[in-house]
Formats: structure tokens, sequence, C-alpha cells
């Protein structure tokens, strides 16, 4: 059997999310900033917004499907060949809507390809990030597992530090007009240089040790997914509710923040108001300087998981989580720079010290057979209750109850996420 070098594989899975994330941020900053003009034709600007917004959701609903795929080859057949196929799917979707033509062009075709497009990065991140979280998991000594199992999780902030880095020197070498009707095409396309890099160390990697142990002894299940739904019911319903609150929390980080700073300072039928009309360029910077932040909480997670527990850690982080949507109001409601900096900052030290552990909670919830297929469920379903439609549930609410009605969202999918972690047992002393 031949035997990963834990450091080189957790660094080959980092690279791989790295290029995932990339790929899926660079299009939701996209669907934010320029989808509701290039691919839609309403009349009403709100309606194109929506629009725009409700493709990002085709991409959360797809992802159960990928998880399904590439669980069921992970499981079955080994976590490499998995690996390598989601980041293919994943690489050629970002490729083709950099050379999608727009409505004006196309028409509705334009619209149905780009939803295509999106479904296909959905499918494949469906796939990728628990094989990821596997591979650093299942190479690494079991003693170390919460350190080598957090590499993964830091393909989020370097992939967030890379797309809003494109995204802002494209910006500053075309100018923002430039930008807007041809230029956001050049950091999809250069995707595929990412991706490339990306299937070259992948192919290159030995198959888990543990997944190797478990096929010489037989453990692998005829059918992963149904073993997950009949067999491993309760830590796939508990994985799903702890995972929650931080798809809510990151979506309101990265899209509706991004939406309502740079809305105009107009008031909503309610009376509440719907932006801050900053310049979208100020966001998009001090979300670069926060990638950074969320990168540091990533990494301290991982050392506070292996001193204090996987359970406690995140409890503890949940719980603040929630006090913190409650204290909304006081980051975005007076619109001046610095509170937007500190929102971002004090946001992206919790979705770090809440996202950072995941890659280890859950896979160590499930059993080797039914590993990849549980991990990958739990965390795109949760992805569907927190992540789905989370920016149009912010946006609404807002409109009726002001940020305070943003933040109580927050503070109660943070709440259901606690319950879900009171009722698991400490995973740390493990052994695979």
């Amino acid at each position: 059997m031949q035997k990963n070098n834990p450091t080189r594989v957790a660094t080959a899975a980092m690279i791989g999310t790295t290029i995932e994330y990339f790929d899926n941020y660079i299009y939701t900053m996209a669907a934010v900033l320029i989808f509701n003009h290039q691919f839609f034709n309403s009349h009403d600007p709100m309606s194109n917004q929506i629009a725009s917004l409700a493709t990002l959701a085709l991409a959360i609903f797809a992802r159960p499907l990928g998880a399904v795929l590439f669980g069921h080859v992970g499981d079955k057949f080994g976590r490499k060949r998995a690996l390598v196929a989601s980041l293919l799917l994943m690489g050629l979707s970002t490729m083709m809507i950099g050379l999608l033509p727009n409505y004006a062009a196309l028409g509705i075709w334009a619209t149905l390809l780009l939803c295509l497009c999106r479904i296909g990065q959905g499918v494949a991140l469906g796939g990728e990030w628990a094989g990821a979280a596997l591979v650093a998991t299942e190479n690494a000594p079991n003693h170390q597992r919460g350190w080598f199992g957090i590499f993964p999780q830091l393909g989020a902030p370097i992939g967030l530090l890379l797309a809003n880095g494109a995204f802002f020197l494209t910006t500053a070498l075309f100018g923002q007009q430039a930008f807007l009707d041809w230029a956001w095409r050049i950091p999809f396309l250069a995707s595929l240089i990412l991706v490339t890099i990306g299937l070259y160390i992948r192919v290159n990697l030995h198959e888990s040790r543990v997944f190797l142990k478990a096929e010489q002894q037989g453990k692998t299940a005829h059918l992963p997914a149904k073993a997950v739904f009949t067999l491993h019911f309760r830590p796939f319903i508990l994985g799903v509710l702890l995972a929650t609150a931080g798809y809510v929390l990151f979506y309101i980080l990265i899209a509706f923040a991004q939406l309502y700073a740079k809305n105009p300072t107009v008031l909503s039928p309610q009376g509440h108001p719907l932006g801050l009309g900053l310049d979208s360029a100020l966001f998009t910077r001090l979300l670069l300087i926060n990638s950074v932040v969320f990168a540091i909480s990533i990494a301290l997670s991982g050392l506070g998981i292996q001193l204090i527990g996987r359970r406690i850690w995140m409890l503890l982080f949940t719980a603040l989580t929630a006090v913190f949507g409650l204290a909304l109001p006081v980051f975005l409601q007076n619109g001046s720079e610095l509170s937007l900096f500190w929102f971002l900052a004090v946001g992206m030290i919790l979705i770090g010290a809440t996202f950072g552990p995941l890659s280890i909670l859950l896979p160590e919830l499930f059993p080797t057979e039914a590993r990849y297929s549980g991990t990958a469920l739990a965390y795109t379903i949760a992805g569907i209750l927190g992540g789905s439609v989370a920016t149009i549930i912010a946006i609404q609410l807002n409109n009726h109850y002001g940020i305070f009605g943003v933040g109580l969202y927050l503070a109660f999918n943070s709440l259901i996420s606690c319950f879900a972690l009171w009722k698991i047992k400490e995973t740390k002393n493990i052994a695979w």
C-alpha cells in the first residue's frame, strides 16, 4: 500500500478546493454585479437582480445530485477518481460561462445556458468538498486529524482572495464600464489555467489509506447514499443542522451585504433603507482584506479543535454567531467604511471558526464505507436549508423589517445549529 505524505496530500486538497471556491465566488460576485444586466431582460431592475441571484440557488439545489453521484464513486471506487472528475466538471462549467453570448446576442437561450452552466458548477461542488475533506483527514495521523483536516477549508478564503483580486485587477486594468461590458469574462476563462494545475496534482496522488484498508476488508457499501438514509440517518440529520448557520452567515457576508452596500439609499415601502449607496469597489477591497482574516480564523480553528475538541469549539462560536446576528444593525445602519470593515472582520472570524472544523467533524460522523456520501449529503443539504435562498430571504426581510430582521434570521439559524451540536458526541478521540 503506497502512503501519501499527510502534508503533501492536505496541500493538494487545499489547492483543489481553492480552485473550486474561486470558480464559485466569481460566479457569486458576477451574479450580484453583472449578470442582471448581461443575461436578463426585464424592464424592472429589481426583478433582474432577483432573477440573477436566483441562479445562485440553482447550484445549491444541484449539489445533492453531485453528492450522490461523486459520493457513490468515492465510496465504491476510491476518493481520487471522484476528486478528479469533480474538478474537471467545475473547470469546464466555469470556462463555458466565460464564453457565453449575452441576452442581447442570444435572447432567452443565453439565460438558459447560463443556468445550465451554473447547475454544472453545483454538481461539481457537491462532490468536491467532501472528497477533499476525506483525502486530507483519512491520510492524517489520528492525533493530527484536526490540523490536517483544516487544509481543504483554507481553499475558501484563498479562493475568495483570488476571486476578489481577479475582479479588482480586471476593473483596474480595463475600467468599470469595460468590466461590466466584457472584461468580466477574463476571470472565468483564466480559471482553466488553475484547473489544469489542479488536475495534474490530483492525478498524481495515491488513494486514501483508510479507503484502501476498508476495500481490502470488503467494507464497501453497495449503495452508499441508501446506507446514509437507512443506517446513518441520525448523524446525517445532525450534520445537516450543525452546518446550516455557517451557510446563512456566509451568504449574508458575501452576497447580501455586497448588494446592500452598493444599493442606493432609498427606503422600502415599509420605511427601511434598501442600501448604503457605497461604491462597489469599496466592498470588494474590504472583502479582499478580510479574506486574510477568514484564513487566519480557519487555521486557528484547526488548533482549537485539537486542544478542546470539535463540539465545544463549534458550540462556542456558533453561539457567538447568534449574538453577532442580533448586533447587525450596529454594523450596517450608519453606512461608514469603518463599520462595514468591522462587520466583515467579525463576520469572517466567526465563519472561519465555524466553517473550518466542518471538514473534520462531518466526516467523523460516518463510517468509512458511507463517509464520502454522508459527508457530501449533509454538507449539501445544509446548503439548501441555509444557503439556497439566504440572500433572497435576507433582502425580503430587510425590505419589511430592516437589518434587525436579517440579524434575527441569522440568530435563529445559529440556535438550530447549537441544538444539533449539543446532541452529538465529541469525536476528537475516534481512531480510523
